[in-house]
C-alpha cells in the first residue's frame, strides 16, 4: 500500500508540472484565471466548483421571496370628520362612482358595470392621470350596513404594481355619537413584481392619507377635491394629519 501512493505520486506532480507550463504560455489575464487551479498545488478552488454554488444561492433568494410573497401587506389610515356618520357613508359608498370628488390622486371616476350606486357588485373606473393611461377598476364584494364596512377589490389596472388576485380594500365609517364620525380605509395587497412591495407601501399610505383629507373637506365643505384641480394643495395644511393605524 505505501508503495502504491509513493508510485502514484511522481505521476500526480508530472501532470500538475504539464499543465503548469501551459499556464505560463498564456496572456496574464487568462493566466490569473487558470492559477486559480493551483492553489496550494491542489485542484481545491475551480470555476466549476462556483457555478452550482451560485445557483443555489440564486433558487433559495428567490424562493424566500416567493414565501415572503404569500403574506399580505397592510396599510390602515383614519381620520375624524366634523359630519354625521350617514353623510359620509354616502360619499364614501353610496356615491362609490363619484371618488373623484374628494381623492386628490384621482382625476376622474365612473360607474363601468353593474349598478349606478355603492351596491355588491358596482364597479368603477378611475384614472390616475389626466391622459387616462394610468388606472383601476374596482368592484364591491360585500357591504355591513349595520356596521359600516365595505369591501372594495381592484380587479384590473394599467401601471399598478398590484397582484389583482390577492389586493383588497375595507371602508369603514364609526359614528362617534356626538354628531362626527371617524372615516377609515385599510388597504391589504401583494405586489408584483414581489420586490416592490416596500416601496408600493409608502406610496399607499401617502394616498389613502390624502384622500381622507379631500374626503373630510368634501363633506364639511362641499367642495370637490379630486386629482389635477389644485385643491389638495391649497387646503391639505387646513387639517390634522390622518392617523395611521396599521403597516405591516
Amino acid at each position: 500500500m505505501w508503495r502504491m501512493a509513493n508510485s502514484q505520486k511522481p505521476r500526480k506532480n508530472l501532470t500538475l508540472n504539464i499543465l503548469r507550463k501551459k499556464v505560463e504560455r498564456l496572456p496574464n489575464h487568462d493566466r490569473y484565471d487558470q492559477s486559480l487551479i493551483f492553489k496550494n498545488n491542489k485542484m481545491k478552488f475551480t470555476t466549476k466548483s462556483i457555478i452550482p454554488t451560485l445557483l443555489f444561492s440564486m433558487i433559495a433568494v428567490v424562493s424566500m421571496g416567493q414565501s415572503m410573497d404569500k403574506k399580505y401587506r397592510t396599510v390602515k389610515v383614519e381620520l375624524d370628520i366634523d359630519a354625521p356618520a350617514a353623510r359620509v357613508w354616502e360619499a364614501m359608498v353610496t356615491d362609490y362612482g363619484e371618488i373623484s370628488n374628494f381623492s386628490p390622486y384621482i382625476y376622474t371616476s365612473d360607474y363601468i358595470n353593474g349598478s349606478l350606486e355603492g351596491k355588491v357588485g358596482a364597479q368603477r373606473k378611475c384614472d390616475f392621470n389626466a391622459k387616462g393611461t394610468q388606472w383601476a377598476k374596482e368592484e364591491i364584494v360585500a357591504i355591513d350596513k349595520e356596521n359600516m364596512i365595505m369591501t372594495n377589490r381592484v380587479i384590473d389596472g394599467k401601471k399598478l404594481p398590484l397582484n389583482f388576485d390577492n389586493s383588497r380594500a375595507f371602508y369603514t365609517v364609526k359614528d362617534n355619537g356626538d354628531g362626527t364620525s371617524t372615516a377609515g380605509y385599510e388597504f391589504q395587497f401583494r405586489t408584483k413584481p414581489a420586490f416592490m412591495g416596500v416601496m408600493a407601501q409608502g406610496q399607499f399610505k401617502k394616498q389613502l392619507k390624502g384622500t381622507l383629507v379631500g374626503l373630510k373637506h368634501y363633506v364639511e365643505t362641499g367642495e370637490i377635491v379630486r386629482g389635477g384641480n389644485g385643491v389638495y394643495k391649497e387646503i391639505k395644511d387646513n387639517y390634522p394629519e390622518p392617523t395611521v393605524i396599521k403597516t405591516k
